[in-house]
């Protein structure tokens, strides 16, 4: 692996001071403040035991590589060495990147909220206690007070006569808020029942939100909730109630349009701060691409647009061109910055596109993609023009393919050879940072969304990347006891797995398995599944602590809000149904149902802000589907009634394959009950089953489907 990927590589040339504690770190992140002149300590013993013996409160700050704002304090505040010693003087500093140890972020978010009445963001500063107990929290503050926020130079002083002469105060408050967190995390949930009026409370939220100008839900910033989508598809599935298709499609379009969308480069940046997807905060996150994949790819199925499909194949290619590691595993991000400058390696000027293009096709693409002279980009602070564009597609190419008088084809084909000359310009300039530790809960998202694709598009190179990153994860990321570890880098493995890093590579395991039918990710499947449950169940409530049990942590925390990623509750109790499903293991079944009823009570409360939690109800209400096929692998009948299932939208069904041409396949050691599944007449052959219940084996494709037929119906897809 190439250190020179991560942010490290411009600051540690800086000479002004020694390298700190964190020159020993993996995170490109912890290495951006490696030659700071703050004294920082990584999260650990001797911090807190330094912070005890000198009587001292601690700084905790909190980011990750990709964060713009992050950055900012960094160079404004954290590389001067004036804010510095003031850190020194008063402070122990810890430096905490929330991607490798979002245990620890998870805690301090929430007190921020508890502290502050408000959500906060990144950087996330924290002062706390030297055992942990918060009582200030903040997110960016600037060195200088302005614009009514408090600078560091200012508030640093304030602190320190506050810890000197009220220490008692500040302490007691930081017990109020861990008993706050920790009451809520031992509260015993209700055991009531979700059933589907859950499901309409969350699609009529969705629909009162829509932006039904720009697609998306509420006003600006706008974020791409991929989640939200996929459960609006499924319930359309459902339902039949087409504003839940209208709702995506709409949303999706208006994405891949708009700036929000790498036109060039291919990919998503995070979010934009308008509301009709034009600016965007640029860094681009593996998880982002792997949600709106699987988004993308479920739209396709359930609408045949070949937008949808162009478009996640396009992500794909991105991936797997920026973020993957020769390995196999999957980068965790790409900067917003590049030369101090947000967004700067993306943006472009009018001038800059006619001097790459020309002045007759320049004129053409900047027409097709909003690029004008004064420019649609505002710089902040002050949002002035700076002649800056961010490229956006307004109109469908069928619209401008009329207005320039020429077949759409051509103009495809025009705007194609376009962005491969700007690419190729745009690969002179100075790139974004990228984030090259490999986390194993986003490449379990990763790996889930190619195999997703290999399924949809009949793809062997996608399931063959999906292949080779379970294969990174399973052997890279896992300790001599055989559990998951969370991060990689630079050939060290470490930091224990959090309930996301299990809960995640379980349903990509499954989901390659039903790309591959390879059944020993079935098998590795159930042994995840068991680890997860040894370690991280609560035995005395149900539902899955973030942490397991070996792990001493202030707040053992069990998440099921669907944030930027799905929560690992809502991920596992849909893993774990499907899973039990596929090996008819009960065990499995009841703990997502224990886990559909523990919180049953807090998703009723607000439907939509847990919308992953929503997927994984709608599937285990059902009708759904099992179907296992038996034939010999390679004959082309049972290749046609395998894809069959797979191009078409059947959200509500799990496919088993049983090899008729093995006399012990190993599927039925995974899944004893295929042991008696047969062919009829050596024809492949379809067992179509409801709970277990199995209709007459069938041979015809036509048959099949129809038994597959659940009482939902898809709607008609509308523009």
């Amino acid at each position: 692996m190439n250190p020179a990927h991560g942010r490290d590589q411009e600051t540690s040339v800086r000479e002004e001071s020694p390298p700190n504690r964190l020159i020993h770190e993996q995170s490109p992140y912890l290495l951006q403040h490696a030659y700071n002149p703050v004294d920082w300590y990584p999260w650990g013993e001797e911090a807190f035991l330094r912070a005890k013996e000198e009587a001292k409160p601690i700084f905790l700050s909190i980011g990750y590589s990709a964060c713009h704002w992050c950055h900012v304090m960094e160079e404004e505040s954290f590389a001067d060495p004036m804010v510095a010693k003031l850190l020194n003087d008063v402070f122990v500093c810890i430096k905490v990147d929330r991607e490798e140890r979002p245990d620890i972020d998870q805690i301090y978010i929430d007190a921020a909220h508890v502290l502050s009445g408000v959500a906060v963001g990144w950087p996330l500063t924290i002062f706390m206690t030297h055992d942990g107990r918060p009582f200030f929290a903040a997110s960016y503050i600037p060195k200088e007070s302005r614009y009514g926020m408090t600078g560091l130079v200012d508030l640093i002083p304030r602190i320190s006569r506050i810890w000197q002469t009220r220490r008692q105060e500040l302490e007691q408050t930081g017990s109020r808020v861990l008993e706050a967190l920790q009451s809520a995390a031992r509260t015993p949930p209700g055991e009531s029942e979700l059933s589907e009026a859950t499901l309409d409370d969350a699609y009529d939220t969705l629909f009162r939100l829509f932006d039904g100008e720009n697609g998306g839900f509420g006003d600006a910033p706008k974020f791409p909730a991929p989640h939200n989508l996929i459960f609006l598809l499924r319930y359309g599935h459902r339902t039949g109630k087409t504003p839940a298709y209208t709702m995506v499609e709409k949303t999706l379009h208006a994405m891949r349009r708009g700036g929000i969308f790498d036109h060039i480069g291919w990919g998503f940046h995070r979010y934009t701060t308008d509301a009709e997807w034009l600016v965007p905060h640029f860094e681009k996150m593996l998880y982002d691409q792997a949600l709106l994949i699987m988004a993308y790819t479920e739209a396709y199925l359930a609408t045949g647009r070949e937008e949808f499909a162009r478009t996640a194949r396009e992500t794909i290619a991105y991936v797997l061109r920026e973020m993957t590691d020769p390995d196999g595993g999957f980068y965790s991000a790409e900067d917003a910055d590049s030369e101090g400058v947000e967004g700067k390696f993306y943006i472009w000027t009018k001038a800059g596109i006619l001097q790459v293009l020309g002045e007759e096709d320049g004129e053409r693409f900047s027409r097709i993609f909003g690029v004008t002279e004064p420019g649609n980009y505002l710089e902040q602070p002050g949002a002035r023009r700076t002649g800056q564009n961010v490229l956006r597609l307004r109109r469908p190419l069928a619209s401008w393919a009329h207005e320039f008088s020429m077949p759409e084809e051509d103009l495809a084909w025009f705007v194609e050879d376009a962005r491969q000359r700007l690419f190729a310009a745009r690969e002179e300039r100075a790139r974004p940072a990228k984030d090259d530790k490999i986390l194993t809960d986003w490449n379990g998202l990763m790996i889930a969304a190619l195999a997703t694709a290999a399924r949809a598009f009949d793809d062997p190179e996608y399931l063959a990347a999906a292949e080779k990153a379970a294969a990174f994860v399973l052997t890279r990321l896992r300790g001599p006891d055989g559990r998951l570890l969370h991060r990689y880098r630079n050939g060290e493995a470490g930091i224990t797995a959090t309930l996301d890093d299990y809960a995640f590579m379980l349903w990509a395991l499954i989901e390659v398995y039903e790309a591959s039918f390879a059944p020993g990710y079935l098998r590795t499947a159930v042994k995840l599944a068991r680890d997860l449950s040894a370690r991280y169940w609560d035995c005395d409530h149900g539902g899955f602590f973030f942490t397991p049990d070996d792990v001493e942590i202030a707040v053992r925390q069990k998440p099921v809000f669907d944030g930027a990623t799905p929560s690992g509750n809502s991920v596992a109790m849909y893993a774990l149904f499907l899973l039990g499903r596929m090996t008819a293991n009960l065990e499995f079944e009841e703990m997502a149902n224990r886990i559909r009823r523990v919180f049953a009570d807090t998703v009723r409360e607000s439907p939509i802000a847990y919308s992953y939690f929503l997927t994984g109800l709608e599937f285990m209400l059902g009708p759904n589907v099992e179907v296992i096929i038996s034939g010999v692998r390679d004959a082309e009948d049972t290749r046609a009634m395998i894809q069959a299932i797979r191009s078409r939208y059947t959200p509500d069904a799990v496919v088993i394959f049983r090899p008729s041409d093995e006399e012990e396949p190993e599927i039925t050691k995974v899944a004893g009950f295929t042991r008696d599944i047969v062919t009829i007449e050596g024809k492949a052959t379809a067992y179509v089953c409801t709970n277990y219940a199995c209709d007459i084996p069938v041979t015809d494709i036509d048959e099949m489907l129809r038994l597959m037929r659940t009482t939902s119906k898809p709607p008609e897809p509308v523009i």
